[in-house]
């Protein structure tokens, strides 16, 4: 594993009550709460509750009830916002960074769900 995990990174703190959160669902496994930097109308993350730090880390060390609790919940709360595309939703994005080149800035494995308006191309090309 690249990164090691730091007991001491934000969402660490904030799974153990040090660090208030703006909760949106909470299950056995996973943590959802309001981005406290928006970079959308709706910006949520959802973090396991156990020691992973990126996606590959949780898809080969998490137990299968962790990663359906956390597959899962993506899904509850994109629902919970309104946000799951239909003909009167336009839809969201899921991102997970990874490391320095993905600019990965919390060590705990987190996804990002983007809603509420266009929020545009995903990458820009490098050359």
């Amino acid at each position: 594993m690249p990164y090691s995990y730091d007991e001491q990174n934000i969402f660490a703190k904030i799974l153990r009550g040090e660090i208030p959160c703006n909760k949106v669902a909470e299950s056995e496994h996973c943590l959802a709460f309001h981005d406290i930097a928006p970079q959308a109308p709706q910006h949520v993350l959802v973090i396991p509750k156990g020691a992973y730090v990126t996606y590959d880390d949780f898809a080969l060390n998490a137990r299968d009830a962790e990663i359906i609790d956390f597959t899962r919940m993506v899904a509850k709360v994109c629902g919970q916002l309104g946000v799951c595309p239909t003909e009167a939703q336009a839809g969201y994005r899921l991102i997970s960074n990874a490391g320095p080149d993905g600019m990965q800035e919390v060590p705990h494995l987190h996804v990002h769900i983007l809603a509420g308006a266009n929020i545009g191309p995903l990458t820009v090309k490098h050359t």
